[in-house]
């Protein structure tokens, strides 16, 4: 069997690599991205309500459109976005949305401006529209927020589009409105429309979230409920943007998905009527994060920018070897699933990606258990040779 030479350069995901070897019921999963609460009651009710009332048909392609108008009310009040239901298109989960834009956008050799370290789906998805990726660095010493001079000299006439991810996975960093409005300014300079992944946005601790389409038009803003709201499985997720880009992706999504799912459609509605959700588990996920750090302050030879939000911590691991054989390590010796800082681009080497989504009393299980394991055998993993990681150029 042949297959599409599209996929001859695509790996499968990092992160599902290590779920695939994770393997025995002793095993502490600090790699996955997902909220461990259910879901909020009044999402449930309205599932339940929704299947009495035989709401399981198809729906308009963009979505219902109650929970479109109240999408555009919400980026309007809370985003500084103009917004329309008609303007939006709601999705199954936010990776169909960062999917259909790249795919309505880039044409064959066009290159994408991608965060590195920056999640697994961006360089991968660009490659399957026939474009190229090209990584801009976040560098822990500058709190992995981009530097919008070196960001611009990235651009060349082939740039399509920028990506940009606050708060990030996987470094939990909240880029400052200065970066944001730069990035919008140089939008508008350029006229390169920019992808805004904000998936995580109700969830920061320190700082605020600032929207690039509160700056600029060229803005296509992604965003869902799998994060915020714990709806992982429901798979619902929405993208804006202006009504040409609209009428662009719609073409996509029909053909590829025809609509979201009925059922999380209205649960997503409900969701959003559910007021104390999201603050009380973004309570919760600070103090993880900060039982994560002070655990991860008793281990010597590693260091951690702390992350304003998202529930990531991004450690620089480098001092015990390369990110894949502290991650193996970790896994065949500790117990422990991490994500090695590799499988989100050149500028993860020496770094792990953990997740606090989990249990405090799995976090303090997972961190000894890794603090254990690291201090049998102290001495460096790797070559002294390859220097510090997240130095190599971004191209």
């Amino acid at each position: 069997m042949r297959f599409a030479s599209r996929l001859k350069d695509i790996d499968i995901s990092g992160i599902r690599k290590m779920f695939d070897l994770a393997k025995g019921g002793d095993m502490i999963n600090l790699a996955i991205g997902e909220p461990d609460f259910d879901i909020p009651q009044e999402a449930r009710e309205a599932v339940a309500r929704a299947l009495e009332a035989g709401l399981t048909h198809y729906t308009p392609n963009k979505g219902i459109p109650e929970l479109r108008a109240r999408l555009a009310e919400k980026l309007e009040e809370e985003n500084g976005i103009g917004a329309a239901g008609e303007d939006m298109i709601v999705t199954s989960g936010g990776s169909e949305g960062l999917l259909l834009a790249i795919m309505a956008l880039v044409d064959v050799g066009d290159e994408v401006l991608i965060p590195d370290p920056g999640f697994v789906s961006y360089g991968p998805i660009v490659r399957m529209a026939s474009g190229v990726p090209i990584p801009y660095p976040l560098r822990e010493e500058g709190g992995f927020v981009p530097h919008l001079e070196q960001l611009e000299t990235l651009v060349t006439r082939k740039t399509r589009l920028i990506v940009v991810n606050t708060p990030s996975n996987p470094t939990g960093a909240v880029f400052p409105r200065r970066v944001i409005k730069g990035i919008a300014d140089l939008s508008e300079d350029r006229g390169i429309p920019v992808l805004s992944d904000e998936i995580y946005e109700r969830i920061v601790y320190e700082g605020r979230h600032y929207s690039v389409g509160r700056y600029t038009e060229n803005a296509i803003t992604v965003n869902g409920f799998s994060k915020a709201y714990a709806m992982t499985g429901l798979r619902l997720g929405y993208v804006h943007a202006a009504p040409e880009a609209i009428e662009a992706m719609l073409k996509v999504h029909q053909y590829v998905q025809a609509c979201a799912s009925s059922l999380s459609q209205y649960a997503a509605l409900a969701a959003m009527d559910a007021g104390g959700f999201v603050p009380k588990m973004v309570r919760a996920f600070r103090g993880r994060r900060d039982l994560f750090l002070r655990l991860l302050r008793k281990m010597e030879g590693t260091s951690c920018v702390r992350p304003k939000g998202a529930f990531y911590a991004f450690p620089n691991f480098s001092r015990h070897g390369s990110s894949k054989v502290v991650a193996m390590r970790l896994l065949q010796e500790a117990r422990v699933v991490a994500t090695p800082g590799t499988a989100f681009g050149t500028l993860g080497e020496g770094y792990i990606r953990f997740s606090y989504a989990a249990s405090e009393e799995k976090i303090r299980e997972g961190m000894e258990r890794v603090r254990e394991c690291l201090s049998s055998c102290p001495r460096p993993l790797r070559n002294r040779s390859q220097g510090r990681p997240g130095r190599s150029s971004s191209r």
